[in-house]
């Protein structure tokens, strides 16, 4: 599966694209950053992201897009361009059909480094020893989106069968209510 990984933002938005393979195995296939002036309007900088994103799109042909969720900043205004950045992502996304999946901080922490409180170094560190990368990502945007295609590809499975198993369990609870409820039908009549 081929995941394009983003890290949101109006700055520098971190786009990176990974294969996952059999097992854990992970590739690289590419990665940069997309950076916008913070001079410029706000409208100029998300057209700036979305073509940027389109043409990675067009070029990398992703199956499914990881996304940074937002999570609580101080500063309301960066989280704002974050989500507003990441919005145009998931936007190019879901008009080409692409499924969009988003993940906390915390979770790209554990699943890259396996400890949700990573830091910044730790998080780059493991990403540049997973892919086999000659050096380290930088800037650190980059070493994040590609950590959270990883964490994308690693997740996934899991959280996939999950939610069949979630899905059977309560189609098999519809048919046993059912048949609670035709029994007792019976109980009652036969009681007549």
């Amino acid at each position: 599966m081929r995941v394009l990984g983003v890290d949101p933002g109006l700055t520098r938005c971190g786009l990176g694209v990974v294969d996952g393979g059999a097992g854990r195995t992970v590739s690289c296939v590419a990665v940069d950053v997309v950076r916008t002036p913070a001079d410029a309007d706000l409208a100029t900088r998300l057209l700036t992201v979305a073509d940027a994103v389109e043409t990675w799109f067009d070029t990398y042909r992703p199956e499914v897009v990881a996304i940074e969720r937002v999570f609580s900043q101080h500063n309301v205004r960066t989280a704002m361009g974050t989500a507003q950045a990441g919005g145009v992502v998931a936007l190019g996304a879901a008009r080409r059909g692409l499924p969009v999946h988003f993940h906390t901080p915390s979770e790209v922490k554990a699943a890259v480094t396996g400890s949700g409180r990573a830091d910044k170094a730790q998080v780059t560190g493991m990403v540049t020893k997973l892919l086999g990368l000659a050096k380290a990502p930088k800037p650190a945007d980059a070493a994040d989106a590609l950590a959270l295609a990883i964490c994308h590809l690693w997740r996934e499975p899991m959280r996939a069968r999950l939610a069949a198993a979630e899905a059977r369990a309560a189609e098999l609870a519809k048919v046993h209510r059912s048949r609670l409820a035709e029994a007792a039908k019976k109980n009652a009549r036969a009681g007549r």
